[in-house]
């Protein structure tokens, strides 16, 4: 490169070569520079509020848990996490948010199990529910239950079963609607045990209950916090919890694989997740305050009223329950023939 100093003098400057020793300084200062940032960027994070997208309507079961958790983060980070429901479409909605916003940290999904039904029962989804993202650690979990009017004289699940294989297609059990998690666990209970009991979907949990309640309808699978009441008064007779084992809700009621329909298992889970390419560091920052939010009395307590139980997993642990859930639900979806409405 040539130029001019003040009074005209020539000036030549060499570009000098690129040596082997300077060559490997350059690569060696860039590579520490993209292994820091994402360091640092924990150690910093959250430096402003942070979005948990919920993608189900304000104030139901599966919306409590995690504003309950947002609250307790927003002890632990000192930073405000901020609630914004997005329901629709089985929870796809809010989930196509999160998926396609900054990997910052700053955009965290409370999903659950309609995250793992959603591939089986919608043939496009507007993301991947492995590729897209990251998984941050289980938090909770709720069971459903086997439930009976009490004019059907049964008292086990057991009972039921013999019940229900002596007169088969006569009974009727009630569900919140096609694809939803009542459906879906009582179509995996109807497979199991072995038995052909009529299907009758209603629009909503509430609707469903109440004909529960009035003997219109014998059989259901409404949630634990739900029934219990009910079960207590003797207006309803739960006989089992879907959950593989007993629930702390309710320790005194079996689980339905104890009641006779071994490898029964099924819940409402709850986790965190992020969009995929969040950093490692901010992820391992989110599960730690998780785990240390799930240690409060006042949230195991608001938990419990809601039925829910704590749970913590890691984010290998979450990553292999999708995994699973999606093979379960795809293959139940596919043996009962369930459609997206």
């Amino acid at each position: 490169m040539v130029g001019r100093a003040a009074g005209g003098t020539k000036i030549v400057a060499r570009e000098m070569p690129m040596t082997p020793v300077t060559s490997r300084l350059v690569y060696a200062t860039v590579f520490v520079t993209v292994l820091i940032t994402p360091f640092a960027q924990a150690q910093n994070y959250p430096t402003r509020p942070i979005r948990m997208v919920i993608p189900f309507s304000p104030g139901g079961a599966t919306d409590v848990p995690g504003r309950v958790l947002a609250q307790k983060l927003s002890e632990q980070f000192g930073q405000q996490v901020v609630v914004d429901n997005r329901p629709g479409a089985g929870s796809v909605v809010g989930t196509e948010v999160v998926a396609h916003a900054a990997p910052d940290g700053y955009t965290i999904l409370m999903t659950g199990t309609p995250f793992a039904v959603s591939p089986a029962i919608y043939r496009k989804l507007p993301y991947h529910p492995v590729k897209d993202f990251a998984p941050v650690g289980q938090f909770g979990s709720a069971p459903n239950t086997l439930t009976v009017h009490p004019s059907l004289n049964v008292r086990t699940t057991q009972e039921l079963i013999t019940l229900a294989k002596s007169q088969p297609g006569k009974l009727d059990w009630a569900s919140s609607g096609t694809g939803g998690a009542q459906h879906l666990f009582g179509a995996l209970f109807m497979s199991m045990a072995g038995i052909n009991v009529t299907h009758i979907p209603y629009k909503g949990s509430g609707p469903a209950s109440a004909d529960l309640l009035g003997g219109q309808v014998k059989i259901g699978f409404p949630g634990i916090a739900i029934v219990l009441p009910h079960h207590k008064a003797g207006r309803l007779r739960v006989l089992g919890v879907t959950s593989a084992k007993r629930s702390a809700q309710a320790p005194d009621i079996p689980s339905i694989a104890e009641g006779g329909v071994a490898g029964y298992g099924a819940t409402i889970w709850f986790g965190i997740v992020v969009p995929a390419r969040t950093p490692e560091p901010i992820i391992n920052q989110l599960h730690a305050a998780i785990g240390r939010a799930l240690q409060s009395p006042d949230l195991r307590q608001s938990f419990a009223g809601a039925g829910t139980d704590v749970v913590s997993g890691t984010p290998a642990e979450l990553a292999a329950l999708v995994k699973q859930e999606i093979e379960t639900w795809g293959r139940v979806v596919r043996e009962a023939g369930i459609a997206a409405n």
